[in-house]
C-alpha cells in the first residue's frame, strides 16, 4: 500500500515538473520600485513596493516617475524606466534541468534585459514582443524600447 502511495506521488511530481505555468502562477518578484509602479492582474490595478510577487499574465506599468526591476525565478533581471508597461505572457521553470519558456511583451516604453537560466540552457525558448516584432534571445543583455501608443 505504501509502494502504490509513493508511486502515485511520484508520478504527480513528475507530471507537474514538465507543466507550463498558467495565469495566476508564480514567475518572479519586484525587486526595485520607484515613483508610480503598479501591477494589473485579473482587471485589478495593484501597487507593486519591492516584494511584490509577479505572476503570469501580469502586466506591470509604470508612470512618468517610475522604474522597476523584476527578477523571474530562473534569474532573467527585467527593468522599465518611465512610461513603461510590459506583460508576463508565459513562464515556466523547471529549477532542476533549467528547462521552461519565458515570453515578454513590451507593450511601451523601455526594457532592459540580462536573461537568465533558461535562455542559457535553450535559447529559442525565450523571446519579447513589441507591438511590432518579435525578439528572438541569442545574447545574454539587450535593451527594447518602443514608441508611446496603445498599449494592448
Amino acid at each position: 500500500m505504501k509502494w502504490n502511495r509513493f508511486m502515485g506521488a511520484a508520478v504527480l511530481a513528475g507530471l507537474c515538473l514538465g507543466v507550463p505555468a498558467f495565469a495566476g502562477e508564480d514567475a518572479g518578484m519586484v525587486k526595485t520600485s520607484k515613483g508610480q509602479v503598479g501591477i494589473e492582474r485579473a482587471g485589478q490595478w495593484i501597487p507593486a513596493p519591492v516584494g511584490t510577487p509577479v505572476l503570469v499574465a501580469d502586466r506591470i506599468k509604470t508612470g512618468a516617475d517610475g522604474a522597476v526591476g523584476v527578477t523571474l525565478r530562473d534569474n532573467t533581471l527585467l527593468s522599465a524606466g518611465p512610461n513603461s508597461a510590459f506583460a508576463i505572457d508565459k513562464f515556466a521553470f523547471n529549477s532542476t534541468t533549467y528547462e521552461g519558456v519565458v515570453s515578454v511583451g513590451v507593450k511601451k516604453g523601455t526594457l532592459a534585459v540580462s536573461t537568465g537560466k533558461i535562455a542559457k540552457e535553450k535559447p529559442e525558448s525565450v523571446d519579447f514582443r513589441t507591438p511590432t516584432s518579435v525578439i528572438g534571445v541569442h545574447g545574454t543583455e539587450f535593451v527594447i524600447e518602443t514608441e508611446a501608443g496603445d498599449e494592448d
